[in-house]
């Protein structure tokens, strides 16, 4: 018999209900991501993001383009949020990201309702995308879900830009972090994702999933818990490739990678030489050898990586 995720045993014990009242409070004076607006959203206010009060839910459904740990044969349940605290010239979602009201206002309810759907249509995992300005929303809609059957693993599917303290709140109740570390220079964080910080918050909260959760566990084919890394690659290396190599094998020489080379400038990207162009093929094989390199070696669509890059 499969193993209850342990966010029903937090629920049983009452501590999700505390860690909601928690989640919430932090709204009260938005402090939920790196950017620590200070706006009160239980009252309406908005901060970067632009959520309020209550999340919207830009579309959901079964999603067979994710990690091949993670679709399985009913695919990734994905809930795809709108508004993001990130800013990101080349954003290739920019039409939910730039809209926090994209898509119809969720109650705790509704997101309840729309978990517990994808879970009838046969999804293997709650995939929460974009999910880190609504922790709140989510943690108060669980219960809910609970109460009436949830019972899939749930994949916190983020840019990498959170707040240590709001992950701690996920604690037990996130199975499966899958982080997509950008850029690992300061000056080209602040100019292409308008966050110069992005990659010392990033490596803390990438540490943070690491420590709830550890390296991913897969069985039978099918991602069960751990931490899966996405790596988005950069023309003429932005991305910091090989700096991240290091640091995530550092971090664990079993951690989980998925080198990404489906880059193409949108949005306003084309202003910039690091963002004007896709990535070549001689720069994405570059960015696997420097995984490899580093000693990682468990990574998404590996054989066809070494067919391409051998």
């Amino acid at each position: 018999m499969t193993k209850s995720p342990n966010y029903t045993e937090l629920h049983d014990a009452g501590e999700l209900g505390r860690r909601v009242d928690r989640a919430l409070a932090m709204l009260e004076e938005c402090e939920l991501c790196p950017r620590r607006c200070g706006v009160n959203r239980l009252e309406g206010e908005t901060g970067w993001c632009g959520a309020g009060r209550h999340a919207h839910v830009a579309s959901f459904g079964p999603h067979y383009g994710e990690e091949s740990v993670l679709v399985g044969r009913g695919g990734s349940g994905a809930i795809f949020f709108s508004g993001c605290n990130l800013g990101c010239i080349f954003c290739q979602n920019a039409g939910i990201s730039r809209d926090p009201e994209a898509g119809p206002e969720a109650s705790s309810e509704d997101l309840a309702g729309v978990m517990l759907d994808l879970q009838r249509q046969g999804c293997g995992n709650i995939n929460f995308v974009t999910p880190s300005h609504v922790v709140p929303q989510i943690l108060e809609a669980l219960p809910v879900a609970v109460d009436h059957g949830l019972s899939l693993p749930l994949v916190f599917n983020s840019s990498a830009y959170d707040a240590v303290e709001t992950l701690k709140l996920l604690d037990g109740v996130v199975d499966i972090y899958m982080p997509d570390v950008k850029m690992w220079d300061e000056a080209l964080s602040k100019r292409l994702l308008q966050a110069a910080d992005y990659p010392e918050c990033a490596r803390n909260a990438v540490a943070e999933m690491h420590r709830q959760t550890g390296d991913l566990v897969v069985e039978n084919g099918r991602a069960r818990r751990g931490l899966l890394v996405r790596h988005l690659v950069m023309p003429l290396g932005a991305a910091g490739s090989a700096q991240w190599a290091q640091w995530l094998a550092r971090l664990s020489m079993r951690t989980w990678v998925n080198v990404m080379g489906q880059y193409h400038p949108c949005l306003d990207a084309h202003g910039h030489p690091e963002t004007s162009r896709m990535v070549s093929e001689s720069e994405l094989c570059a960015a696997f050898e420097a995984m490899r390199e580093a000693g990682l070696h468990r990574f998404e669509g590996r054989e066809a990586f070494e067919r391409r890059c051998t």
